[in-house]
């Protein structure tokens, strides 16, 4: 008769678990882990960096070799330069960045042409081909311009902004007629024709003092609308031609101190009225004078710079 256990059943077999044991998760020696959602553990291990002493030494001898490859080669490896400098430059032009306009900006009627045919590039280029240090040179290469700025436009414009040269004068010398700027520098191309207003400088050395003396005449409107020319002597000093055949000759030193005597007699007699052939004013403190028409204590031949 089977005996009865107070409180259960009786177990059967003498066996003291519970229940049937899970089938154990390691393999052989432990090492074969199961993965997530059941992935085998040689495809987890896919993508993983060989990081060993071994695997960096041979990256590291590989790349070596390649350079050296590329340095042996010569010529043949600033070909490859190119060829790849050439592809990204198709790639760049492909993707409609080309160039579609050159725009300056800055420049005269006159000078434009000029900074436009100086550029060499070529419309449909990639925009990345564009050399903007080599560009900036060519347009300061101009003679109209003093300095200059290249920019690059995506997608498809150079934009070219330009400050030209001041004219300052027409200069005359040798037969020759040529615009100056500030700086007494030619501006080749300028036709003088053109700038017909702007004061007469004559004479070897006169482009170089010109910005002397011309803010002292531009300073005197009685003189200024009076003179018809500049007329450097010995390059050393200046003298006044006037429209009505009078002559001013200006000291080599203290141009400004003379400018002062002469607009005192003038306040005082108005000279530029009268007329005059000749007004010396080369001695400091001194003035000799020619008169054309001037009666009175005028007509002596000089003063003392303290009785005008």
């Amino acid at each position: 008769m089977p005996a009865v256990v107070r409180g259960g059943r009786r177990q059967q077999g003498g066996g003291t678990s519970r229940g049937r044991q899970a089938p154990s998760s390691r393999g052989r020696g432990g090492r074969g882990k199961a993965q997530p959602n059941g992935l085998p553990a040689k495809m987890a291990a896919i993508g993983r960096l060989d990081l060993s002493a071994r695997a960096v030494g041979i990256s590291l001898l590989v790349g070596v070799l390649f350079i050296g490859g590329l340095m042996a080669t010569g010529a043949r490896a600033e070909r490859v330069g190119q060829s790849m400098s050439h592809g990204i430059d198709g790639m760049v032009a492909g993707m409609g960045f080309r160039l579609s306009r050159v725009h300056v900006t800055g420049a005269s009627a006159e000078a434009t042409p000029a900074i436009q045919a100086a550029l060499d590039v070529q419309r449909g280029q990639s925009m990345n081909s564009l050399d903007l240090e080599a560009l900036l040179e060519q347009v300061r290469a101009v003679s109209w311009v003093k300095d200059a700025r290249v920019v690059r436009l995506l997608p498809g414009t150079l934009l070219v902004e330009v400050v030209e040269h001041d004219r300052m004068a027409i200069w005359q010398a040798n037969g020759q007629i040529s615009v100056i700027d500030g700086e007494g520098q030619v501006i080749r191309g300028a036709d003088p024709r053109q700038y017909l207003h702007l004061p007469l400088v004559v004479g070897a050395g006169a482009e170089a003092a010109a910005a002397d003396i011309l803010p002292l005449i531009e300073a005197r409107p009685r003189l200024r609308d009076r003179t018809e020319a500049l007329v450097r002597v010995d390059e050393r000093r200046w003298d006044v031609r006037l429209k009505d055949g009078g002559l001013i000759r200006l000291p080599a030193e203290d141009v400004e101190g003379a400018l002062i005597q002469l607009d005192a007699l003038d306040q005082r007699h108005h000279l530029f009225e009268r007329g005059f052939e000749l007004v010396d004013l080369k001695v400091p403190g001194t003035l000799g004078l020619r008169p054309e028409t001037l009666a009175g204590d005028l007509a002596n031949a000089a003063y003392a710079a303290g009785g005008l």
